[in-house]
């Protein structure tokens, strides 16, 4: 028992004699990007999977994550109209904003977080065309960051990874113990995130995803394994490969 009363008061004098302040955390969701490896005609957010949007499968990881405060939808200018009821129509309770994104992903990133980044303690970046990552994941991924300042979703690597030369020839084996495939969600503490969107608009810095903007400052960032299911559709055999995990995970849940 004694031990029990030094740990809740060691908690208490940490804390001021109060509960941790919740973390408030938002999430960015980047729906404004080019579709045309999808081939022409629909955007692929609005492509269905499993019956339902990819962008709608998307926000409702984000609406069931207990980690998710709220949401920023970054649109492209010309598809907004499209996005006017999707809370309303899919059930949506968290709030959700939507902004037009910028001329490239970072530009876009940048502009829902400024949406976001006057309340939020951390925000949590994530591809619109991820649709199959789980709350679960998601949650796990923002409990890194808490701890680590950054972190993002990863998977490993399994088949034998080479560098090569310029000109098409191997040059050497990579261990693959050390080669992860960078995910979404990349959640980070806004100050950090403050700071290495300023540092790399000063050093002319240009990136395709969140992780290399705290590389550049040398601040780590904690890697999550997750799923190999939470890729990134692309082209028309991703939607086929998303349609089969969703139906695989179907049977799973009738099963359990």
């Amino acid at each position: 028992m004694g031990k029990l009363n030094t740990a809740i008061t060691a908690f208490l004098n940490k804390f001021g004699g109060k509960a941790p302040k919740p973390r408030v955390t938002s999430a960015v969701i980047v729906a404004g990007g080019s579709t045309t490896r999808m081939g022409e005609g629909l955007s692929k957010q609005w492509m269905t999977v499993g019956g339902l949007p990819v962008i709608v499968r998307t926000l409702l990881a984000f609406e069931h994550a207990e980690t998710v405060t709220d949401v920023v939808l970054v649109v492209k200018a010309d598809e907004l109209d499209r996005y006017h009821n999707i809370a309303e129509q899919y059930g949506l309770k968290k709030p959700l904003r939507i902004v037009t994104g910028g001329g490239t992903r970072q530009q876009s990133v940048k502009k829902g977080f400024l949406a976001c980044a006057d309340k939020a303690d951390f925000v949590a970046i994530h591809d619109g065309a991820r649709c199959l990552v789980t709350p679960e994941e998601i949650d796990r991924v923002c409990h890194a960051a808490y701890l680590a300042g950054a972190a993002t979703a990863a998977t490993r690597v399994h088949d034998t990874v080479k560098l090569a030369t310029e000109n098409g020839y191997i040059e050497k084996t990579v261990d693959r113990d050390k080669v992860w495939l960078a995910q979404t969600p990349q959640v980070f503490k806004t100050a950090l995130y403050h700071a290495v969107t300023a540092i790399a608009e000063r050093d002319g810095i240009s990136v395709t995803d969140d992780c290399s903007l705290a590389e550049h400052i040398e601040h780590p960032v904690r890697l999550v394994e997750c799923s190999q299911d939470n890729l990134k559709l692309t082209t028309p055999e991703d939607i086929i490969c998303a349609e089969a995990i969703l139906a695989e995970r179907q049977k799973k849940e009738a099963n359990a």
